[in-house]
């Protein structure tokens, strides 16, 4: 799993696990910049730092708080630096969405109202986060099949 060199152009060719981190970490980004735009983000002025008190709604659905953009802003980060790599890519995607999947059950173990729902989190949260953890390990399966070594 590594990235070639095009000896004609001098360019790096990434390979499908590397675009697709890339393009989940610049979603990622792109969610995190969103979640601090008046408009986009309803309540805004009920934005505050963590906790379930955080009224502000991402496109008027997802609440958000300042912590919970602040981890969108790191993750894309993290998903766009280690598509580097191929194996990094593959490590972002597969450990990424095991994290999804456990804030999924977070999200579903926690009361919504209670202080340890301190991102915050909503159903429609929730349902993101299945959907994205499934989708990450799917992505890191798929686009790596073929290409990673078992060792004993």
């Amino acid at each position: 799993m590594a990235t070639h060199t095009h000896t004609h152009t001098g360019t790096v060719a990434r390979t499908n696990v590397q675009k697709a981190s890339m393009v989940v970490g610049a979603v990622f980004l792109l969610v995190g910049v969103l979640g601090f735009v008046p408009g986009l983000t309803a309540n805004f002025g009920e934005l505050h730092f963590a906790g379930h008190e955080s009224e502000a709604m991402l496109l008027g659905l997802f609440q958000v708080s300042v912590l919970h953009n602040v981890v969108h802003l790191l993750f894309g980060a993290a998903g766009i630096a280690l598509a580097k790599s191929a194996t990094g890519a593959r490590s972002f995607l597969l450990y990424g969405g095991v994290i999804y999947l456990v804030l999924f059950v977070y999200g579903l173990v926690v009361p919504q109202e209670s202080a340890g729902n301190f991102v915050p989190l909503n159903g429609f949260d929730n349902v993101l986060h299945l959907l994205l953890g499934v989708g990450m390990i799917a992505l890191a399966m798929v686009l790596s099949k073929g290409h990673t070594k078992v060792r004993a």
